[in-house]
């Protein structure tokens, strides 16, 4: 387990990062987001984080899924400079 824990292994992060979440996802809990965020923090790696109020896992409804593409393109487009 240890060799794949994304928390142990924050340090060996390399290259940009984009996290997305959805806060009413009950597949991927916040509780883990936040605990690999601060595991990065204290690896001293950047990482971009986008949080959505009241979306699930799929992260849609309303305006929710054009703006969830719009800051992957927009992530995507900063990393190929």
């Amino acid at each position: 387990y240890d060799e794949v824990n994304p928390i142990a292994r924050a340090s060996k992060l390399s290259g940009a990062l984009l996290i997305c979440h959805g806060l009413a996802d009950d597949n991927v809990h916040f509780r883990n987001t936040v605990e690999y965020a601060e595991a990065l923090v204290q690896a001293d790696k950047d990482f971009y984080e986008v949080v959505y109020a009241n979306r699930n896992h799929g992260i849609a409804g309303g305006n929710t899924r054009n703006h969830l593409f719009r800051q992957i393109l927009r992530f995507f487009n900063s990393q190929m400079k």
